[in-house]
């Protein structure tokens, strides 16, 4: 199974019966899933390109769910993270929601609110997937350039005039724009507002 493109619910629990319990529930909505009796067996199979979220119960032996939200915050991961937790949880919980989860729910759950919950994540995880993905190409697009074809699309994408490029870099107007045509090639580009949407998004990645 490609993990990198199905979207998968991961669940992370070290009660059995939960774990089957909701393994059932999903399956049986057409989720797929994959289920883990703890942390560390889950980030033996982590890979940041990962699409889906984690279904994660805040209170583990050897590693906590918290302390799995922070190590995958330091591997930065894009899963969309929903809490289960106890009673006694909530402090522990809140500061989860800190961290940067998608939620928590409290046991004994409703099982409507619980796939409402995770059906949110997974539209989230898609989209971020998609920005991923496509921040991907850009970036294998945009090693395609050469020294000088980046400078030009830079000053191009800040509204430079070609003449004024040309003067600044010491080359011929005419040198410049075949610069300017074969950088726009290798974008796979046509018009200038594509040329300027190329150079926000480069900007954002940073």
């Amino acid at each position: 199974m490609d993990m990198d493109q199905q979207q998968v619910v991961f669940v992370i629990d070290d009660d059995a019966g939960i774990r089957d319990g909701l393994q059932l529930l999903l399956e049986t909505t057409g989720q797929t899933v994959q289920v883990y009796a703890n942390a560390r067996d889950f980030l033996a199979d982590f890979t940041p390109s990962m699409n889906g979220c984690l279904l994660l119960d805040i209170r583990m032996p050897n590693m906590s769910g918290l302390e799995l939200q922070t190590h995958l915050n330091d591997l930065q991961s894009t899963l969309p993270i929903i809490f289960i937790s106890g009673h006694g949880d909530i402090p522990m919980a809140v500061e989860a929601m800190r961290q940067g989860a998608l939620d928590f729910i409290r046991k004994p759950f409703r099982e409507q609110d619980l796939l409402e919950r995770i059906n949110q994540a997974l539209l989230i995880a898609s989209n971020l997937h998609q920005q991923q993905r496509m921040a991907g190409e850009l970036q294998s697009k945009l090693a395609l350039l050469s020294e000088r074809e980046r400078q030009i699309f830079t000053r191009v994408a800040n509204g430079d005039m070609n003449k004024v490029i040309a003067s600044d870099l010491g080359i011929s107007e005419r040198t410049v724009e075949v610069h300017r045509s074969q950088l726009m090639k290798k974008l796979k580009i046509k018009t200038l507002a594509q040329l300027v949407r190329c150079k926000l998004q480069e900007e954002q990645m940073h």
